[in-house]
Formats: C-alpha cells, sequence, structure tokens
C-alpha cells in the first residue's frame, strides 16, 4: 500500500546532480512540491525551471554541510519556503579520497566524513521531526550506502554506519506517530561520487529510491535497496 504524496513538501539534500537531481525529478512526477538543496543556489537553477514546468512549487536553498551555521540557514530557508517539510531525503554526501591503507588514513578524513555525512543530517532531521510529529504525518529517508570491505574508503563507510545505527535506535520512538524513518542504498552508480567504473546508471535509482517516502504503516528501520526495484536495461 502506498500514499499519495501531491501538495507534500520535499526537501531533497545534494539536488544538483546525481542520485538527489533524480530522487527530484521522481517526486516532481508525483506532483510533490520541492525544496531543492546545494552548495550554491546557482547549481539548481536549470533543475527549477524545468520542475516548475510539471506543475509544482520549487524553491532552492543553499549550505555548505561541512558548516552548521550553514545548515541552519538553509533550514531557515526552507522552512520559510514550505511552511514545514513533510518529506525529507537527507542524500547529500561526501567521499574522501581513496586511501591505499587505512594507516594513512588521516584524522581529518573521519571529521569531515561525519559532519557531512552523520552530524548534518542528524540535525536537519532533528529540526525538521517536530513539525512533522505536530502533524502526525512524515517520510525521513536517510541516504546510506551498502558498500563494505574496502578499508580504503573507511572514513566514508565509517561513517554511513554511523547514520544506519542513527536510525535504527530512533525509529522506536517514532512508532505510532505517523512520521516513518527508513534507510535508501542507492547502489553503486555512475555518478561523480561513484565515479565512472560503477555498474549502474544513476538513472536506475528510479523508481526504488521514491519506495521509503510512498509507504504507508508501521515501516521504520527498513534498508530499502534501490536497485531492487530498477527497470530492467532496454535491448
Amino acid at each position: 500500500m502506498t500514499v499519495e504524496i501531491q501538495g507534500k513538501w520535499a526537501l531533497v539534500t545534494g539536488a544538483s546532480r546525481g542520485i538527489g537531481k533524480q530522487i527530484a525529478r521522481g517526486l516532481a512526477g508525483l506532483g510533490c512540491n520541492l525544496v531543492l538543496h546545494s552548495r550554491d543556489a546557482a547549481h539548481t537553477r536549470e533543475l527549477e525551471g524545468e520542475l516548475a514546468g510539471k506543475g509544482i512549487r520549487v524553491s532552492a536553498v543553499s549550505g555548505e554541510l561541512s558548516d552548521q551555521a550553514a545548515v541552519d540557514r538553509m533550514l531557515d530557508g526552507a522552512i520559510a519556503a514550505s511552511g514545514g517539510i513533510d518529506i525529507l531525503f537527507n542524500n547529500a554526501a561526501i567521499m574522501t579520497p581513496f586511501r591505499t591503507s587505512t594507516l594513512e588514513t588521516p584524522a581529518e578524513d573521519y571529521r569531515l566524513s561525519f559532519e557531512v555525512n552523520v552530524i548534518s543530517p542528524i540535525r536537519i532531521t532533528y529540526r525538521l521531526l517536530p513539525t512533522m510529529l505536530e502533524r502526525r504525518w512524515g517520510r525521513i529517508i536517510q541516504v546510506t550506502s551498502g558498500i563494505q570491505d574496502q578499508p580504503e574508503l573507511m572514513a566514508y563507510a565509517a561513517s554511513k554506519a554511523a547514520l544506519d545505527k542513527f536510525v535504527r535506535d530512533t525509529v522506536p520512538s517514532l512508532r505510532g506517530t505517523g512520521v516513518l524513518m527508513n534507510l535508501l542504498d542507492p547502489g553503486w552508480l555512475r555518478t561523480d561520487l561513484g565515479g565512472p567504473r560503477a555498474p549502474n546508471d544513476v538513472e536506475s535509482v528510479l523508481p526504488g529510491a521514491l519506495v521509503p517516502a510512498l509507504v504507508d504503516g508501521e515501516v521504520h528501520g527498513v534498508f530499502f535497496r534501490a536497485q531492487d526495484y530498477a527497470r530492467p536495461a532496454a535491448r
């Protein structure tokens, strides 16, 4: 069973390219209004025009997610534009450089990865959650990763594991509130982060990426894999 999201407001972080851009397009196709986040509002200008042509309301906010003051300003703008966010896709993330040995991974890789990939998504969630609870409806999707057995990218992997833990330990308190929080693994995609050798086109993230925004009932803490829903490639 799925819910209707036409007329709802969604915030998509990292919406200027890659997975976030595809998610924004998918939500727009379902009539969902959008607040598009990027580091620089100019980066989403073209996408704003494209999606506004679908008859929805679209706004843009900007902010560097490694700067918590910038995160606060971004959220002020998102709330002012929407009157309250109903659906949150915490999609934006960074991956620090590939290290040939975990012994060569500097502490700064961990600091930056956790600031952007863990602390900011959690703070964004905490800021938007009270309004969702008041309305007794909300969907929070934390974009994670299926990465494993790659110590060369340990800072990124550890940050995503921490985000997973946050979700799984938080969701029991959300039961019965109408607010669902789940995890989304988009798969290994050919994006700026995934690189050109990834096996999947970025477009394959749809329709699976939208599933956790559309689920109904007490669906909490589920690890959704977008590639499980990918359409077969045309031959």
